[in-house]
């Protein structure tokens, strides 16, 4: 077995931070991103309120997005959400 470790790459990513920041995300994933407001989803883990339902195409499956996960544009153009935690321990601000 070798170890291996992952290429320093910039990516641009954003957090779904309220229910309403949805449809700035589907804009900003030019389409990739589906949003349906009256879908239940996810709950905001402060107040309770359902956030609708965030989700993207992948090579995957679906995914489901949770209020706080962040929407990724992959190297390729590609678009996936992260949850904070792994976000948080893979990758760092860069000055612009």
């Amino acid at each position: 077995m070798s170890k291996f470790r992952k290429k320093p790459v910039e990516i641009d990513a954003v957090q779904w931070t309220s229910a309403s920041d949805a449809f700035s995300l589907v804009d900003w994933a030019d389409g990739s991103v589906e949003y349906d407001e009256y879908t239940s989803g996810p709950s905001d883990p402060e107040t309770g309120d359902d956030w609708g339902r965030l989700s993207v195409n992948t090579l995957e499956g679906e995914h489901v997005a949770t209020p706080g996960d962040w929407l990724i544009k992959g190297v390729q153009g590609e678009f996936y959400f992260c949850k904070p935690d792994v976000f948080e321990a893979t990758y760092e601000r860069v000055s612009a």
